[in-house]
């Protein structure tokens, strides 16, 4: 790595991790903002390398979908900004279910991209289908789950967990209960950031000094299994020290699995990108940000680890 190209990359990240880490933490619209726009970003990056292959991705219906997914996962807060409206001004109104809302979505997008294909006569209807609906769902909806991770903290957050470890017979207010919660749900995603970022920090270091076994030629000639290694260690370290300091409602087994999941799914995303941008002849899949190339780059792991740890805190820690 070129000293430029490291100079880039730190005075980014200045910048941009405490950016993250206060959007993750107060949640809200900042973090509908922050994943929309990793959302969207990461798309158009997306159907770029699609054209490069020859296809005509629906790129402003699948964009639009995407959208709307975040929409449908950030439904306790629209329903917090909508119905006050409605009831101020004696309306009667009834909102779907978060579920109900993504599977309206999903539904109306494929309906929507295999009609327009009727009238749009460019190319192969196969390719051009498939490579809109696949961004909607990989990057769409893979991105969408994060922003549901973070909501399930709200009033979703169950109440027997609350009793654990938080001593309600003291009298505290349920605007205090719902703030404490949300705040875990901040820190779990900034955990999970962390996480990640440790990961490709030792997979990279461990690789560069210890690596001789290749990972997958193929796809990423410059990966090595020993840095899979350290990369894999280094998350489940860090998932179990921020489970120690931040996160108290999380159990020490329930981290480490959080940790595995991301050491492993995570590296298999990067590897899933690298795939897309070695099939578009390309080395980054854009140059928007100074030494790191595009938004689809930063953020490939994360992609892949979102609804995975969706699913697992959802289903199994909060259950």
């Amino acid at each position: 790595m070129s000293t430029s190209n490291l100079r880039s990359r730190v005075l980014v990240a200045v910048v941009a991790i405490p950016a993250i880490v206060l959007a993750c933490y107060y949640g809200g619209i900042w973090f509908f903002t922050f994943v929309t726009g990793i959302s969207l970003l990461s798309l158009h990056e997306f159907y770029d390398l699609a054209l490069r292959k020859g296809a005509s991705p629906q790129k402003e219906i699948g964009m639009a979908a995407a959208f709307f997914i975040n929409v449908a996962f950030f439904h306790e807060q629209l329903q917090f900004f909508i119905l006050p409206y409605f009831v101020d001004h004696g309306i009667g109104l009834s909102l779907m279910t978060k579920w109900q809302m993504l599977f309206t979505v999903l539904l109306l997008s494929v309906l929507i991209v295999l009609l327009t294909e009727l009238f749009r006569n460019k190319g192969s209807v196969f390719v051009n289908v498939g490579y809109t609906l696949l961004g909607i769902f990989y990057i769409g909806l893979f991105a969408g789950s994060l922003l549901g991770l973070r909501e399930l903290f709200g009033m979703e957050f169950p109440y027997w967990l609350m009793q654990q470890h938080l001593d309600l017979s003291a009298g505290y207010s349920d605007e205090f209960v719902h703030a404490t919660t949300y705040a875990w749900g901040g820190m779990t995603v900034i955990a999970i950031f962390a996480t990640i970022w440790m990961c490709d920090t030792a997979a990279y270091f461990g690789g560069t000094a210890m690596g001789k076994h290749k990972l997958f030629v193929r796809v990423s000639p410059g990966k090595t299994w020993e840095g899979a290694v350290w990369g894999f260690a280094a998350a489940v370290v860090t998932m179990s020290l921020a489970q120690n300091f931040f996160l108290p409602y999380l159990k020490l087994h329930q981290a480490i699995i959080i940790g595995i999941i991301i050491g492993a799914a995570g590296q298999l995303g990067d590897l899933v990108e690298s795939l897309f941008k070695r099939d578009a002849g390309v080395k980054d899949s854009s140059n928007l940000i100074p030494g790191h190339g595009g938004v689809f780059d930063r953020f490939d792991s994360l992609l892949f680890v979102a609804p995975i740890l969706y699913l697992y805190i959802d289903f199994v820690v909060l259950s």
